[in-house]
């Protein structure tokens, strides 16, 4: 499976541990266009000078450990549809270019069901998309979010895993691998 993962889900380093912990995995082939990690990146300058630094290592990392994640598209397959905020198209477009059938993002507001399905496309959120995950693999997502914990704690963000997944607006996942 493969899935375009929107900039806010690759912002919040949390869920990005979690997200490319399982398609390291094997559970999904992540997929992300230069422009979604410039909006990584950009979105994390917003936070100061130093995270913009921080989040263009990160984003050379990603591409190292996902060296064919990186689509290109061109600009043409989406361009006549009318989205709620037209500066989404790429997203779309990265997710057509890219062969992928699921966009995980946490604005769906901004890729409404029915024209994503004339596309044959689904947009997910990341809650819902972890839980699939979940659903499909128990143990491997048990072991990302214990191994997302622990990176946390060591830079000082001790936390339960509650917290965590509270912190990271995952509430069904949470109620399923607290059950």
């Amino acid at each position: 499976m493969r899935a375009v993962l929107d900039a806010n889900v690759l912002f919040p380093t949390i869920l990005r541990e979690v997200l490319t912990d399982l398609a390291a995995a094997g559970l999904f082939q992540p997929l992300w266009s230069d422009r979604i990690l410039d909006e990584w990146r950009h979105a994390a300058g917003r936070l100061g000078p130093d995270q913009h630094s921080v989040a263009g290592a990160e984003v050379a990392l990603l591409r190292l450990r996902f060296p064919d994640a990186c689509v290109a598209g061109d600009g043409q397959a989406a361009i006549d549809l009318d989205f709620p905020d037209p500066a989404d198209r790429h997203v779309v477009e990265a997710a057509l270019a890219g062969g992928a059938t699921l966009i995980v993002t946490a604005n769906l507001r901004d890729f409404p069901q029915r024209m994503m399905a004339g596309l044959g496309l689904r947009a997910l959120h990341p809650d819902a998309f972890l839980l699939d995950l979940h659903r499909e693999d128990p143990a491997a997502v048990a072991r990302a979010l214990q191994d997302a914990r622990a990176k946390a704690a060591g830079i000082g963000g001790e936390m339960t895993m509650a917290d965590m997944l509270r912190r990271c607006r995952l509430p069904r996942l949470a109620r399923a691998v607290k059950g």
